[in-house]
């Protein structure tokens, strides 16, 4: 029976929405494979985590393409449903405050874009023809930061995000003649580590709704994306942030 169970890659596993996402799609009968910086953790929520799951360094492209070697040897053959790219940094200066475009050194640069960016892309071409096999799905996720100047989102985040929204059109347009769909979701203000503690202050006010969003929210609208609910869904960036980009 779980030899028939859809299967999932999922990097950011570890925390805020990426857990949540496990948790959803464990609770729908997926396998689950996790890829995240850290090592297994002992606390995980999800039956045969540690087995399945990788630890690679996303800032490293050795790391990735050891990692999809890696992938492909679990996958053995089978299709994969589905691949969320959810791992993303967002370096701050050493008081905590954002990195503009005038303070960020070059090397921090480098380091968020390969992360946020390139990663994604060298997963997603690696994994292709497993995609393709499935027929999959790809969910990238941006930020609202992508899209408008953020109060404590640094100029390197945020111009990562925006780039990879613009990706996951190339890429919507470039993998659909496999019949692998490519979309994003571009979260605002949700409950996670990454929120800097004024955020609830300064930017609530801005959301017509009046509250952060949870990760569970955003977790199932990853899921809606690579169900067949959404089979005709490709090239779409969905915004979860109760309005706050209106």
């Amino acid at each position: 029976m779980s030899d028939q169970r859809p299967i999932l890659v999922l990097t950011g596993a570890s925390r805020g929405i990426g857990h949540a996402t496990v948790k959803r799609f464990s609770s729908e009968g997926w396998r689950v494979i996790t890829c995240s910086r850290h090592a297994f953790p002992e606390n995980c929520p999800w039956p045969a985590g540690e087995e399945d799951h990788l630890q690679i360094d996303l800032a490293s492209q050795d790391s990735i393409r050891a990692g999809v070697d890696d992938l492909l040897r679990r996958l053995d053959g089978k299709p994969l449903s589905a691949l969320v790219n959810n791992a993303g940094i967002s370096p701050k200066l050493e008081d905590n405050t954002r990195l503009d475009s005038i303070k960020t050194p070059m090397d921090i640069w480098a380091q968020v874009f390969q992360v946020n960016f390139f990663a994604p892309i060298m997963l997603a071409r690696g994994l292709s023809d497993a995609l393709a096999k499935g027929p999959g799905s790809i969910v990238n996720v941006t930020s609202i930061a992508g899209s408008r100047v953020h109060s404590f989102a640094g100029t390197a985040y945020a111009t990562s995000k925006a780039a990879l929204a613009a990706l996951t059109r190339e890429m919507a347009a470039d993998f659909g003649p496999l019949g692998v769909r490519v979309n994003a979701i571009a979260p605002g203000e949700i409950k996670t580590d990454i929120l800097s503690p004024e955020t609830e202050s300064v930017v609530l006010p801005s959301i017509p709704m009046q509250r952060l969003g949870g990760t569970d929210e955003v977790a199932e609208t990853i899921f809606y994306l690579c169900s067949d609910a959404a089979s005709y869904v490709n090239g779409a960036e969905i915004h979860i942030n109760g309005g706050q980009h209106v």
